[in-house]
């Protein structure tokens, strides 16, 4: 269609016009001048009407803010919601959620599932952004290169089911041993050392999702660092980075379902961690939707604007570093600590943020087994309990902490309440990635951080405080813990499994290796006229790959 846009095309469809009519041995004769204009006139009011209908059509275009830059975009270390999300967007694992919030294939058009091994058939259209299919191969690699200790992979635990993958992270196996076959281009088959109940829940998370060995070879230790380093088989391709600043995501026109993506362009044309300015932006009309802190609540709902609500399952909590020469290694003192601190209070008086609710349990409220609600059941355990007095410490405990206003917040009134009971804590405070940085490396004594679910299964947080879990900063180490975990994990019985969630958070009352804070609940704004927005507690969120704008 043509739009006309500059005038030198209107110009040249006129000259096109005018040698077809002459050459056309006078036709028009003596009037030609007469009809010609009529005609001209009627192709202008053409164009000018076709130029409306485009200018009045829904944009192809949404725009955002992240409050950091995603940390890492190679799907192996990625381990929060910033990176999945543009990796939920730039890449498809085997399975996905649809528009409805259920699994349903993606990559793979079918699949099987029993206890000790799983089968996965792949479409013939799944390709990556280059044209090359995507086969099982792909995934063959990826996840070996997840297990690999050499890869150090937050994640991977999460394939601890797989057979020998437990013996390759601990370095006792080769990599290649793992119980993961290409059985041809289009069939993947896994085996499992012991049954996996939520393994079709893995199958759409981040960490599983594939690689090409070319693509990685090629870049090195550069891989997924910048745009043009990595490939991806997803909805939309990265574009532009500007590090820190800003990045752009285009539609794919070799996704396999390109015709069921409505954006042309996501765009992130701003980086910042200040809700304020995010606020603002909004108001303005810049971006299509963010988050409402905490304290833009009331004076949001003066503007008369709608607030939307979001469960997104996650747990904000409070971690304690087990490492040699750490004073949180007193159990004593932790008893203490979690005495002085009052979740309830937090919610309502510090963060007056509506939709949260205090925790009073390791596994989040929406999280359920055979039918029994597990914070429920687990909560009782906290019943009566009391504290000792803190024991005297020489220096004062160094808390980690983001830099943003809420978690601030929250640093400062356990950093009081310390206080008073002659508890000395200072306030480590830092961006995003380098929090993440000094919580791997062990810097802190005491940290606030949250976790959102990768799967709809307990284990999703249970298994944070296995000891052979990258994820465990604190470093607690518990052999009755790690037991359970193992039990739970090798059974497909519901009840064995809901018995031994529970006795794992009577151990986290006992020994409080992390003090549960409060569940979050994100309330946010979204411009009028948005459709196909999925939010969703797992992997990346917000989902725009079924967004549209619609008049």
């Amino acid at each position: 269609m043509l739009i006309p846009t500059e005038q030198g095309m209107i110009d040249e469809c006129r000259m096109r016009m005018v040698r077809r009519c002459h050459g056309a041995n006078g036709i028009f004769g003596g009037g030609f001048t007469r009809h010609f204009n009529a005609l001209w006139a009627f192709v202008l009011l053409t164009l000018v009407l076709c130029s409306a209908v485009a200018e009045s059509a829904p944009p192809a275009v949404m725009r955002l803010a992240l409050s950091a830059e995603p940390p890492t975009l190679d799907s192996a270390k990625a381990t929060d919601r910033l990176s999945a999300f543009v990796l939920g967007h730039t890449h498809e694992g085997l399975l996905r959620y649809g528009a409805d919030g259920q699994l349903e294939g993606a990559v793979a058009e079918r699949w099987e599932i029993q206890s000790d091994y799983a089968r996965f058939w792949l479409r013939p259209d799944a390709r990556w952004e280059d044209g090359v299919p995507v086969t099982a191969h792909d995934f063959v690699f990826a996840w070996r290169r997840v297990v690999d200790p050499a890869t150090a992979a937050p994640y991977a635990p999460l394939l601890g089911s797989v057979q020998h993958a437990e013996a390759i992270m601990a370095g006792k196996a080769a990599a290649a041993s793992l119980g993961v076959e290409a059985v041809s281009d289009r069939e993947l088959k896994v085996r499992f050392d012991r049954p996996c109940p939520w393994f079709a829940a893995l199958a759409a998370y981040t960490t599983l999702l594939p690689q090409r060995e070319d693509d990685l070879s090629n870049h090195g230790d550069r891989y997924a660092a910048d745009v043009g380093r990595f490939l991806g088989n997803g909805p939309f391709r990265l574009t532009q980075w500007v590090h820190g600043a800003s990045l752009t995501l285009q539609r794919n026109p070799n996704f396999r379902d390109r015709q069921h993506v409505y954006l042309e362009r996501i765009e992130v044309p701003y980086i910042t961690a200040d809700p304020s300015a995010r606020l603002n932006l909004f108001l303005d009309g810049q971006i299509a939707l963010t988050p409402v802190a905490p304290e833009q609540s009331a004076s949001v709902l003066q503007r008369r604007v709608r607030i939307r609500r979001f469960d997104d399952g996650s747990l904000n909590f409070l971690v304690f570093n087990f490492r040699a020469q750490r004073a949180t290694q007193d159990r004593v003192l932790r008893r203490a600590i979690r005495a002085a601190i009052n979740p309830e209070r937090i919610v309502n008086q510090v963060l007056r943020l509506p939709g949260a609710l205090p925790a009073d349990s390791l596994y989040p409220r929406f999280l359920s087994l055979d039918g029994v609600r597990l914070s429920e059941a687990a909560a009782f355990v906290t019943a009566g309990w009391s504290a000792p007095p803190a024991p005297a410490l020489t220096e004062p405990l160094m808390l980690l902490v983001n830099d943003s206003p809420a978690a601030i917040k929250v640093a400062e009134y356990i950093q009081a309440q310390l206080g008073r009971r002659g508890i000395e804590v200072r306030l480590d405070r830092q961006i995003f990635k380098m929090r993440l940085q000094k919580m791997r490396a062990g810097e802190f004594d005491l940290a606030l951080t949250n976790w959102g679910p990768d799967f709809d299964d307990p284990m999703t947080f249970a298994d944070l405080l296995a000891s052979w879990n990258p994820n465990n900063r604190g470093g607690f180490q518990h052999e009755e813990y790690d037991r359970l975990i193992t039990r739970a994990a090798e059974s497909n019985d519901p009840s064995t499994r809901l018995r031994a969630f529970l006795d794992m958070q009577r151990i986290v009352v006992d020994e409080v290796p992390v003090i549960p804070l409060y569940e979050n609940a994100e309330l946010y704004l979204q411009q009028p006229g948005i459709k196909g927005i999925l939010r969703l507690p797992f992997g990346g969120d917000p989902v725009l790959r079924y967004a549209r704008w619609v008049e």
